[in-house]
């Protein structure tokens, strides 16, 4: 009887130092194989559309687009591609948003390589990974214990114009790094000024830092 082919994983990471530190750890695997890497979403895309992948493992910050951005766009044009992000970011500040967006898993970066591998098996095969930090952060969520802070109500491309306004950007160099007009990064801001009940800059930084939604 033949052996089951090694699932076919894309990562998807700006950092090259990173894509070398994961494929050292999956080179291990029998039943693991990198077949691909991009460095950026526009690349990921390409890749996505060139050939079928068992699971992408793809970065929520990188250079030309969010990561969730990214996951949009790959679940509206692969509806059953496997996503699993893994992320430097703090369980409770993406993990519930980007299952909600798509992914089949969230895992932070800091994780142990046999959770890393454990995650990525679980996910190429079809199920579900989360952590205990975040299957507490949905039990929380879902059961009423925690009140929803008004940050989680805002869509993925409000949150991000939130944490960079608060990080100090002004509403043009977000439009740049975004590609995006001032006009429609205006927009952003005033939505969610008024979904948060804020009047400025200085309020929405003062909620993230509160609320450790910054790096």
């Amino acid at each position: 009887m033949a052996a089951a082919r090694p699932y076919r994983i894309l990562i998807v990471d700006d950092h090259a130092i990173v894509r070398e530190g994961l494929k050292q750890i999956l080179a291990e695997v029998d039943d693991i194989e990198v077949a691909g890497e991009a460095d950026s979403s526009s690349r990921a895309l390409q890749m996505a559309r060139r050939e079928p992948w068992d699971l992408v493992l793809m970065d929520i910050t990188m250079p030309d687009r969010s990561g969730l951005e990214t996951l949009e766009l790959l679940r509206k044009e692969h509806p059953g591609i496997k996503v699993l992000m893994l992320s430097m970011h703090r369980e409770t500040q993406y993990a519930v948003r980007a299952l909600k967006t798509g992914a089949a898993g969230y895992l932070n970066k800091q994780s142990a390589p046999a959770q890393l591998v454990e995650a990525i098996r679980q996910v190429a095969s079809g199920k579900k990974y989360i952590s205990a930090e975040v299957a507490q952060e949905l039990a929380s969520q879902v059961s009423g214990e925690r009140a929803t802070l008004p940050h989680e109500a805002l869509s993925n491309r409000e949150y991000q114009t939130l944490c960079m306004i608060a990080s100090g950007m002004t509403v043009s160099g977000i439009a740049d790094k975004l590609a995006l007009s001032v006009k429609t990064i205006s927009m952003y801001r005033t939505r969610l000024l008024q979904k948060m009940q804020m009047k400025n800059n200085a309020e929405l930084t003062h909620y993230a830092i509160k609320h450790e939604l910054l790096d």
